[in-house]
C-alpha cells in the first residue's frame, strides 16, 4: 500500500480532532460517523460500524462502492489522461454527448458538461436567458431545491422561511437573482389547503395568473425539479407536467427540469419517460458520474446554445476521467442495473405499504424507482407532521446500521434512495430495521 493511504487508514480519533478544527463544513447532519471504506451498498465506520447506505451519499452512488468493473475502467483509463482543457476535444466527450443524446428525449441533442450540478443549473438559466429576449425573472416551485451557488440560491427553500425559520441561504438574499416562487402539487400536504379529488389543479391556474399578472416583462423560464426531492421525494401528478407543458408551449416559455436527482433513480434514463412529458433544457448531475464529480446542461433544437467566448467556461469541464465514468454508469445500467433499479425499488414500495398497515404513523408513501419518501405523522387521519418521531426513527436506524436521508420542510420525511445494486436480502434488513425503529420511537 502506497504510505500516504497507509498515514491516513491509521489515523487515531485525537487526529481527527486536531484536524476538525480547521474544517468547514457548510450542510449537512452533524455529527455523522466518519467514513473510512465502503463495499456494495455498505460502508464502514472508523469504529468498523458497517451501514446500508440509503443516501447513496447525496443520492450519487448509483452503483454502490467499490464496484470492481467500474473502478478497472476508469483506473484503465487515468493511465493515458485525466484533465483537459476545455478547448480542448477529446473521445470521452464526443462520446458522452453522443450518448446522452442518444437516451435523452428526441428534441434535446445537445449538451454542455460541467462540475457539480449548481453549475448546470446556472447554464440552463443562462441558454434561458439568450433566448428570451427582454426577460430577467423565473418562475420555481416552493419548496424547491436547485443547488447553493449564488445563481441559484434564490430559487431555493433554503433562501425562505419555509422550514419555519430563516437558515443558511437566506443570509445571503441579497446577492442573488430574483425568483418568483408559486405553489407545488404536493397533493398529500397541498400549500393551498385543498383536496385532490377536488381542487381542480389550483396550483396549475395560480401558474397562469403569475405569468400573466405576477412577472415584470415576459418569463425567462420555468425552473423545476419533475419530481421534487429535498421537498419530500413529492411525486407530481402526470396532468399538472402536462399542465405546466402546455402553459410552457403558449406563452413561449422555456421549461428547465432539474434532473439531478431524477436521472435513472426516478425508474428511466429521463423523467420524461416516466411522465410522458418533455422539457426544453434538462441539467444533470450527481450520479451523472458514478461517484465522479460531473454535470452538464442538454438543450433542445429550438434553442439558441452557448457561443465559445466564455459564455460558459470551467477549468474542469473536460475532466475525461468523469467522463468516461458517466460512459461505463451507462454501459453498466443498460446490462441490467436499471432494471434491477426498478425492480428493487418496486419491491421496497410495496414493503412499505404492508408495513403501513401496521405502522399507521406512515402516513404516505412516495416511490418511483428508487426514489423514495416515507411521511412520517402523528395522526393519519389529521396528517400532523412527527419531525420527533422522524429524529428518533433515523437515529434508531443509524444505531442498528442503516443510513436515511431527510426531506421535507417539515423534516419529518425518510428519504430512501440505496444504490441501484441493491439486493433483495439488504433490502428486508431495510425494512426490518425501519419496522424496529417505528416499534421502538412510537
Amino acid at each position: 500500500m502506497d504510505p500516504l493511504l497507509e498515514r491516513l487508514g491509521a489515523m487515531s480519533k485525537a487526529d481527527l480532532a486536531s484536524c476538525q478544527k480547521h474544517l468547514m463544513v457548510g450542510g449537512g447532519t452533524r455529527p455523522a460517523p466518519t467514513i473510512v471504506r465502503g463495499k456494495g451498498v455498505w460502508l464502514e465506520d472508523i469504529e468498523g460500524r458497517r451501514y446500508i447506505d440509503c443516501t447513496s451519499q447525496s443520492w450519487a452512488m448509483y452503483l454502490g462502492f467499490a464496484n470492481e468493473e467500474f473502478n478497472r475502467t476508469v483506473n484503465e483509463h487515468t493511465r493515458s489522461i485525466s484533465h483537459v482543457h476545455q478547448g480542448f476535444d477529446t473521445l470521452s466527450r464526443f462520446a458522452l454527448a453522443r450518448k446522452l443524446a442518444e437516451l435523452a428525449p428526441p428534441r434535446i441533442n445537445r449538451v454542455s458538461f460541467t462540475v457539480s450540478g449548481a453549475l448546470a443549473v446556472e447554464g440552463a438559466l443562462k441558454i434561458a436567458v439568450k433566448n428570451r429576449e427582454n426577460a430577467q425573472e423565473f418562475i420555481c416551485l416552493y419548496d424547491a431545491y436547485h443547488g447553493t451557488s449564488l445563481g441559484v440560491l434564490g430559487s431555493n427553500w433554503a433562501s425562505t422561511r419555509a422550514s419555519g425559520k430563516f437558515i443558511g441561504g437566506a443570509r445571503f438574499n441579497r446577492l442573488t437573482r430574483q425568483f418568483v416562487r408559486v405553489p407545488n402539487p404536493y397533493c398529500y400536504r397541498c400549500p393551498l389547503g385543498l383536496k385532490k379529488e377536488s381542487c381542480g389543479l389550483m396550483c396549475l391556474k395560480i401558474l397562469r395568473l403569475t405569468i400573466e399578472k405576477g412577472i415584470n416583462g415576459p418569463v425567462a423560464g420555468i425552473l423545476m425539479e419533475p419530481l421534487q426531492a429535498s421537498g419530500g421525494q413529492i411525486i407530481f401528478p402526470r396532468e399538472y407536467h402536462q399542465g405546466v407543458r402546455a402553459l410552457c408551449d403558449e406563452f413561449g416559455i422555456p421549461l428547465i427540469w432539474d434532473e439531478i436527482q431524477t436521472y435513472c433513480r426516478i425508474g428511466s434514463w429521463f423523467a420524461s419517460g416516466y411522465y410522458g412529458v418533455e422539457p426544453d433544457i434538462i441539467c444533470l448531475g450527481k450520479g451523472l458520474g458514478g461517484g465522479y464529480p460531473i454535470a452538464a446542461t442538454m438543450i433542445s433544437d429550438e434553442l439558441e446554445g452557448f457561443a465559445p467566448d466564455t459564455e460558459e467556461l470551467h477549468t474542469f469541464a473536460n475532466n475525461t476521467v468523469s467522463q468516461v465514468a458517466a460512459l461505463k454508469l451507462i454501459e453498466m445500467l443498460e446490462n441490467g442495473i436499471l432494471e434491477n433499479c426498478n425492480r428493487m425499488g418496486n419491491y421496497l414500495g410495496e414493503g412499505l405499504r404492508r408495513l403501513q398497515k401496521d405502522r399507521p404513523r406512515i402516513g404516505d408513501i412516495r416511490q418511483a424507482g428508487l426514489h423514495i419518501g416515507v411521511e412520517l405523522v402523528k395522526d393519519p387521519e389529521t396528517r400532523e407532521p412527527d419531525p420527533e418521531l422522524f429524529a428518533k426513527v433515523r437515529a434508531y436506524a443509524l444505531e442498528h446500521g442503516v443510513l436515511f436521508g431527510v426531506g421535507g420542510m417539515l423534516k419529518n420525511v425518510l428519504k430512501m434512495k440505496p444504490p441501484f445494486i441493491i439486493t433483495q436480502k439488504e433490502a428486508d434488513t431495510v425494512l426490518n430495521v425501519l419496522a424496529e425503529a417505528l416499534g421502538a420511537s412510537v
